[in-house]
């Protein structure tokens, strides 16, 4: 029986709120006038507006524990709607309910983690970004001579120095996004090994107008990997022939921002026939 994954994301249009930088703004403001008229005289001056701006940065930030309480009803609710509400069963129908179940330590386990890997993503995106803009207004006031000038463009510099915590908001929905694909990947993964899947055919979104596709995903696309242990293979039935392993390759959603899935299979007839031994194929021939 053959099953696909999810492509859906989680709901995240509100999980995260737009970076307000305003009062980041009006310090960098402060600091380019200053800097203009003054010109680069001292490291103190500019450590000064350096630690001025990083207090300005962090308090236009979301506060980090309400960003974790969002990430975790944002995973949460995916992980509601799959498990605690059947989803997953309708993209399975060959597992029962019972063996979700009995899982669901396990699939508990890749939510926390999911949970957990969010959060530290995203704090070490913001400690990069604010870095990133106290580094470019160093660079900038640097090459202010000592006694200022009127030559600065200062709207130019403004826009320079805040670029990367502008952008923010959206990057760190980029994440959510990304961490609820591998969430969706990990589950459908776990379920289906639990509930006797014994391949899955990669199936890639290289059609899918303006997707950003890896050139190496996309040539998986449509090929056969074995599970290793799989009942059909501690069987007899199955072989490899050539064909490569699950855990060969990279996972789909392992990599940042892969939307790619499993075409999960639980029977020997939805197998490429070499992929069957002698065994597998008398066992097709007694079934039919």
């Amino acid at each position: 029986m053959a099953t696909r994954l999810s492509r859906r994301p989680p709901r995240t249009s509100a999980a995260i709120r737009p970076v307000r930088i305003d009062q980041f703004n009006q310090v960098l403001s402060a600091a380019v006038d200053d800097l203009i008229e003054n010109g680069y005289d001292s490291p103190e001056r500019l450590a000064f507006w350096q630690q001025k701006l990083k207090e300005a940065a962090d308090d236009s930030l979301m506060p980090e524990h309400r960003l974790t309480e969002m990430l975790r009803e944002a995973l949460t609710a995916e992980y509601t709607r799959m498990i605690d509400k059947g989803g997953i069963l309708r993209l399975m129908p060959g597992v029962s309910s019972f063996t979700v179940q009995r899982l669901r330590p396990e699939l508990k386990k890749q939510l926390d983690a999911r949970i957990l890997a969010s959060a530290n993503l995203i704090k070490l995106n913001r400690e990069q970004e604010v870095r990133a803009s106290l580094r470019r207004f160093a660079g900038w006031a640097t090459s202010i001579p000592t006694g200022g000038t009127t030559k600065a463009k200062k709207q130019k510099a403004k826009e320079t120095i805040r670029k990367s915590l502008a952008g923010l908001s959206y990057r760190e929905r980029r994440v959510l996004i990304d961490q609820g694909q591998k969430l969706t990947s990990a589950i459908s993964e776990v379920v289906a090994t639990g509930g006797g899947a014994i391949a899955g055919v990669w199936r890639s979104n290289w059609r899918q107008a303006n997707y950003d596709y890896r050139e190496d995903h996309k040539e998986r696309d449509g090929q056969f990997y074995l599970v290793r242990d799989s009942w059909a293979l501690k069987n007899g039935l199955v072989k490899p022939a050539g064909y490569q392993y699950v855990d060969e390759i990279t996972r789909p959603g392992e990599e940042v921002y892969c939307r790619c899935y499993y075409r999960w299979i639980t029977s020997l007839n939805k197998l490429p026939p070499d992929m069957l031994t002698e065994k597998g194929k008398a066992a097709l021939r007694k079934a039919a």
